[in-house]
């Protein structure tokens, strides 16, 4: 009795004893996976072979797994491998290379503007800084314009701001008031620039005036030593006094005190200067040996003071005076330090807090009365004492006034100065 169940011949052997003969399975096909043709545009892989091309499956995993959204859809059930993308392509790879001719002229104007920027602020500053005291227009019967700008330039033994310390170190001693310690004009012409000394003993007539404070008219005081001008009624009378006794008219007026100067050379870091013989003076607190040396502060003001070390005293004075500020002109105006701000700002402060100038003296003024005088250093133009003829009353030193009139006219008329001083 047979108690397997039937259900229909699976899970047991056959009812007939014979054996059965062989079955055949029906064959199962793999779902086919659409392919894709090769991408020529985007790179074609050499190792994806002509059977995976026809989407035969040979059934033999490399390991690689392919899929995703790089063709198969991101559907996991295969495609095309990740694609190279070239440079430039547009994909994801690198960027365009920099432009650098527009990175250079970007960088160039940003440049160009910082410099005008500074350079402007520089100005506005220093020209706020300028001490403009002078006013020109309260002196009277003045001479015609020539075609020179012309400049009288004068040191004060001006004390002001200086402590009683700096006082002793300066040997400047402690009188109140302040007197001209030296004078000179400078004439910039286009034919050569020319520094004319006027020393301070010289015997001049001192014209009438207005005063500069009181405004009345004063008759003239006859026969004087220039510098009784300035102890008279300052600035505008010096002026006044100089064009009288000269006809040139003076265009410009800069005066610096005993520390300003000294400021002046520290700020630049000293001043070099070759001296030809080495001197001694106890006022002056002069020491020097020959040849070439740096000059500080407190040393340039002991070489333009001194007047008693030497036989010719105050002529022998403007001759070193003339030969220090072309000195130090000449390191003054150089792009080193007008350039640097950290060489111009400290010397601009150094001197503008104790010079002096004419009310319409701009700092543009002010640089070419530099330039001019550095030019005197470098060979264009000439430095002179003015003709002396002899000595007059007092002491003092006469004017030999046929040469002074020949030299005033060749700097009026824009002429090269042919004049010889004597002395």
């Amino acid at each position: 009795m047979n108690d397997w169940p039937d259900d229909g011949g699976y899970g047991r052997g056959p009812a007939n004893p014979q054996p059965e003969g062989p079955r055949r399975m029906s064959h199962v096909q793999r779902p086919q996976v659409p392919q894709q043709p090769p991408r020529y545009d985007q790179g074609y892989d050499p190792s994806f072979t002509q059977a995976q091309g026809t989407g035969y499956d040979s059934g033999y995993n490399t390991g690689q797994v392919y899929g995703g959204a790089q063709g198969g859809g991101g559907d996991g059930r295969g495609g095309i491998p990740p694609q190279y993308t070239p440079p430039g392509s547009g994909g994801s790879g690198t960027g365009p290379a920099p432009d650098w001719r527009k990175r250079i002229k970007v960088g160039s104007i940003v440049l160009v503007v910082g410099v005008l920027a500074w350079g402007i602020g520089t100005y506005a500053w220093a020209s706020s800084q300028m001490r403009n005291e002078v006013d020109l227009s309260k002196v009277i019967e003045r001479p015609s314009e020539g075609d020179c700008t012309t400049y009288l330039i004068v040191g004060s033994d001006s004390r002001e701001g200086m402590s009683a310390e700096e006082k002793k170190k300066l040997h400047t001693g402690s009188a109140e008031g302040k007197r001209t310690d030296s004078m000179m004009i400078l004439a910039a012409c286009s034919s050569g620039n020319t520094m004319v000394s006027l020393p301070r003993d010289s015997w001049v007539t001192i014209p009438s005036f207005v005063g500069s404070e009181s405004g009345k008219k004063y008759g003239a005081r006859g026969g004087s030593k220039l510098n009784a001008a300035y102890a008279m009624d300052g600035p505008e009378l010096l002026v006044r006094t100089v064009e009288y006794n000269t006809g040139l008219r003076i265009d410009h007026y800069a005066e610096i005190g005993f520390a300003g100067f000294a400021n002046i050379v520290d700020a630049l870091g000293g001043v070099e200067l070759n001296i030809e013989k080495g001197f001694k003076d106890k006022k002056s607190g002069a020491d020097f040996q020959a040849g070439t040396q740096t000059l500080n502060g407190e040393q340039a003001l002991a070489f333009v003071r001194t007047r008693y070390a030497f036989a010719e005293s105050d002529l022998a004075r403007t001759k070193n005076q003339q030969k220090f500020l072309s000195a130090l002109a000449n390191q003054a105006a150089t792009p080193g330090t007008i350039l640097n701000p950290f060489a111009l700002y400290p010397t601009l402060g150094a001197g503008l807090d104790t010079l002096i100038v004419d009310k319409d003296m701009s700092l543009y003024d002010l640089g070419t009365m530099f330039f001019a005088m550095k030019g005197i250093s470098g060979g264009d133009g000439k430095s002179m004492n003015i003709p002396i003829a002899g000595t007059a009353p007092q002491g003092s030193l006469k004017w030999d006034m046929p040469k002074v009139k020949q030299l005033v006219e060749q700097i009026r008329n824009d002429q090269k100065v042919t004049v010889e001083s004597n002395r």
